[in-house]
């Protein structure tokens, strides 16, 4: 699908201003570099006019996206509004057994009205921890952040997040952050997991008094946890968590809640739907859950079998089509 001028024109005012960088900021929007420097240098030279697509012969391609289905991208995206142009992509694979990329999601909603601007949210992201991990449970990352309930008071979130997959092991709502609440938030995700007795992972969190405490050094040693703390006045080590926390509260603070088990039963959504519906651009666009459970690996390998299946019916398609045509009338395919 073929973008228009102002669209052209509305995605170099996004480079422009973007802190990402434009290489980074070019594969968020999947839109090729050599294309976008096209039409930068058109639009230095000629402004908005020098973006206006060129005349060409209107011809067929063989990869042309069927009206049925650019349908059912628009009432999809209709049925699920919070969801981005990646996400509504991975969602055609694995619910509706349709290809269409993240790129041609966004032009079928774009030319549909259904995107005003762009739909990517461009924020930069911290550095991941130094030693990056490779497998489920080898580390797990802890923090606290708080809520404030009308009447009740402030309220502390400690969650249990494992690295590798990005899955919320176990979270408490707790009234203070001491170094007991650490202890029970860990004790109850080691439960949870079922982790055997030699299967520990490390534990890294930042340096506050809670972390930092005798008490709790001695609990996680008789655990058999190796603690691994960031270093001060470098809260990126701590990423992904922080991440996740800055994610949920966009979600979970929308509302107000006048009780803490209101505010626990939007926690507990959220969880939910992080860890088994949210499609992680950094997983691959799997969830949580799938990398945690281990099954990610299928899930890619039938999504490539359903893109080229998707490609090998639209090329029988446009085939099919092109055998009907009169000898005339072919000209106009490629």
């Amino acid at each position: 699908m073929r973008l228009s001028a102002s669209e052209k024109q509305e995605i170099i005012h996004l480079v422009d201003n973007s802190d990402l960088g434009v290489n980074r900021t070019l594969r968020e929007l999947g839109i090729h570099k050599r294309t976008f420097y096209n039409w930068y240098k058109a639009y230095a030279d000629k402004g908005i006019d020098g973006l206006q697509p060129s005349a060409r012969r209107n011809r067929q391609q063989w990869n042309t996206i069927p009206q049925e289905q650019k349908n059912l991208v628009a009432e999809l995206a209709l049925d699920h509004p919070q969801l981005s142009s990646r996400e509504l992509s991975c969602k055609l694979t694995d619910e509706q057994q349709v290809f269409i990329s993240e790129s041609s999601v966004y032009r079928i909603l774009k030319a549909k009205g259904l995107i005003s601007s762009p739909a990517h949210i461009l924020l930069a992201a911290s550095d991941e921890f130094s030693n990056k991990t490779a497998f489920v449970h080898q580390l797990w990352q802890t923090d606290f952040t708080y809520f404030k309930i009308l009447g009740w008071g402030w309220y502390y979130l400690s969650t249990i997040l494992d690295d590798y997959s990005r899955f919320i092991v176990h979270w408490e709502l707790c009234e203070s952050m001491k170094a007991e609440d650490v202890q029970r938030t860990v004790a109850t995700a080691i439960k949870e997991a079922k982790l055997a007795s030699k299967q520990k992972p490390r534990l890294l969190s930042d340096n506050g008094a809670c972390y930092i405490s005798s008490e709790l050094k001695e609990y996680l040693q008789k655990q058999g946890i190796s603690q691994v703390h960031g270093r001060p006045m470098h809260p990126q080590t701590q990423g992904k968590i922080e991440r996740y926390h800055r994610s949920m509260k966009n979600v979970v603070k929308l509302d107000n809640y006048y009780c803490p088990e209101q505010l626990k039963d939007a926690l507990k959504q959220f969880v939910h739907y992080y860890n088994h519906q949210r499609y992680h651009e950094s997983l691959n666009n799997l969830t949580p859950a799938d990398v945690y459970y281990g099954r990610g690996d299928a899930i890619l390998k039938e999504r490539e079998r359903i893109k080229q299946m998707t490609f090998e019916r639209r090329r029988n398609r446009y085939l099919q089509q092109k055998r009907n045509l009169s000898p005339e009338n072919r000209k106009t395919f490629i």
